[in-house]
């Protein structure tokens, strides 16, 4: 069987308050309590299966604005300018991983300060050391972390895949579009259970006609005739 790590994006208590999201006009993570447990019961079953664990940590860059492009120190001050302050003391909470999907011995850790968890991380050489062909890409949020993380790894050359049950994001809308979007570049989507399964073979992006594809718009042309 190849071998499977599990990468865990960004579950972080940030986003079980919404204040901060409300005052910058993002609506609530859908269906978020439902996607922690399943996380949760996720990383329980690939611990047991001896999957290895690594979770991403989401951090402001050390380098403040010298580290960020023009776009970004624009969205700081628009952020800084509407999200009430907070104390140090929260701020850190805010950072630290869930307490229902917490590390656990033998797990890895590793902060990031992109989208992307390989960006200027060390996840790269810890997936080579750990012997890893195929990632499961499971957290927060789909269409962001989760989506960025899942092309790069692509462009490292690992089978990828997303749980679908334990991924989720700003809203029904934007998780369907991000789960065909990854299954247009053959990732395989699907329930956490079938995809740690061992007898799970991945094929379904390869197998499925027009997987992740919109096809109310189209007319086969060799099946259907043309209009006369």
């Amino acid at each position: 069987m190849p071998t499977t790590v599990l990468l865990m994006i960004d579950m972080q208590n940030g986003y079980l308050l919404q204040d901060v999201r409300d005052a910058l006009g993002w609506p609530p993570i859908w269906r978020l309590n439902e996607v922690v447990a399943e996380c949760r019961a996720l990383l329980i079953d690939a611990r047991a299966a001896g999957i290895p664990v690594v979770y991403s940590r989401q951090i402001v860059s050390p380098a403040g604005q010298l580290a960020s492009n023009p776009r970004v120190a624009r969205h700081q001050r628009y952020r800084s300018a509407r999200v009430p302050k907070i104390t140090d003391e929260d701020r850190a909470w805010r950072a630290r991983l869930m307490d229902a999907v917490a590390p656990e011995p033998g797990d890895l850790v590793l902060e990031k300060t992109r989208h992307n968890f390989f960006a200027y991380t060390e996840l790269g050489p810890v997936l080579r050391s750990l012997g890893a062909q195929r990632l499961i890409v499971a957290g927060l949020q789909t269409n962001v972390c989760v989506e960025a993380t899942v092309r790069a790894a692509l462009e490292h050359n690992f089978e990828v895949a997303v749980p679908e049950d334990a991924v989720t994001t700003d809203g029904p809308a934007l998780q369907h579009a991000a789960l065909n979007s990854m299954r247009v570049l053959y990732v395989e989507v699907a329930p956490w259970r079938d995809l740690i399964a061992p007898e799970s073979s991945w094929d379904t992006a390869f197998t499925t006609p027009n997987y992740g594809r919109d096809t109310a718009y189209w007319i086969d042309p060799v099946t259907t005739s043309a209009p006369r």
